[in-house]
């Protein structure tokens, strides 16, 4: 394969990949193998983006502690994915839909179909981050960093005065650009330039581990269950029954019996069962610990937890 001598000045997104040059002459197995060979580079791409992802949750911690929000502006693929990231929060931890806040260039549509033209706009990304406040945390997603919505807004954003950052699979940007960068260097794409697929899983990995670890941080779990979970369906509710079962060394009967008689909050339930309170403490130590179990087990006092739960 012969490189054109402004290929080096492309972002290594964009370049072509060598070890699929010949990509359209394999047969199935060989094409999904030489897909899968590529995949197996990501999660070792995103490590090696671990600690500048830890600053970035770190950040936010401290953002939504001082009743901040957590902004991600995408574009296209990146853009979906954030969407998808920030949605999926709300029924695992029970968050308010204005926490995180997913920005799409393109709007609504653009979750549907291509908008593509949409990415090339900085001033509807600044426009976007005009509801940006000096509390919140902006995240740009974008596989090469130069995606102008995404610039635009994090421009805007800085200019605010919000924490901002970026998580891209470009090693070349400019970091000066942003106060964080976390760059998981996926490399040139098997289809060269399609980057939903390395970049895409990068940034879906990345995205994954920061929205949990900060939820983590913040008390929406309890050792590794999910208590903060909407029971809003049959599988919702079985799984509630199945946390306080197990973290509370209940049978399914009587953890069914216990979520009952707390109409439903797994929380209630748990620092009830955990603490030996009656379901009003319980209920009354949470409100105090802002919703957090392990803070309203360890706020609970000897002689409340002397008391026999309802």
């Amino acid at each position: 394969m012969t490189t054109p001598a402004s290929a080096s000045a492309l972002p290594a997104t964009e370049r072509r990949n060598p070890a699929s040059e010949r990509l359209d002459e394999l047969d199935t197995l060989d094409l999904l193998q030489t897909l899968n060979d590529a995949d197996a580079e990501v999660s070792v791409a995103v490590r090696a983006a671990l600690p500048a992802l830890a600053e970035l949750v770190d950040v936010a911690v401290r953002a939504l502690e001082r009743g901040g929000r957590v902004h991600y502006f995408g574009a296209g693929t990146s853009g979906r994915l954030a969407v998808l990231d920030a949605a999926e929060l709300i029924p695992t931890f029970n968050l308010p839909p204005d926490v995180f806040v997913a920005h799409l260039a393109g709007g609504d549509d653009a979750m549907h179909r291509a908008i593509e033209g949409s990415e090339d706009s900085a001033r509807d990304g600044a426009a976007e981050a005009a509801q940006i406040g000096d509390d919140d945390v902006v995240v740009g997603i974008a596989a090469s960093g130069t995606t102008p919505y995404v610039r635009g807004a994090l421009d805007a954003a800085r200019a605010r005065g919000a924490a901002t950052g970026l998580i891209t699979s470009n090693p070349d940007i400019d970091r000066r650009l942003v106060d964080i960068a976390v760059v998981a260097d996926t490399g040139p794409e098997v289809l060269t330039g399609s980057t939903r697929l390395k970049a895409g899983t990068a940034a879906k990995m990345t995205l994954n581990a920061f929205s949990t670890a900060v939820m983590v941080r913040r008390g929406y779990t309890w050792s590794n269950l999910m208590v903060s979970v909407v029971a809003t369906n049959r599988k919702l509710r079985e799984r509630s029954v199945r946390i306080l079962a197990e973290a509370a060394g209940l049978e399914p009967g009587a953890a069914q019996e216990r979520l009952r008689a707390a109409e439903g909050d797994l929380k209630a339930a748990l620092v009830s069962e955990l603490g030996g309170v009656p379901l009003h403490i319980a209920r009354q130590a949470l409100a105090d610990a802002s919703g957090i179990v392990r803070r309203a087990l360890d706020s609970l006092i000897p002689t409340e937890r002397s008391a026999s739960p309802n």
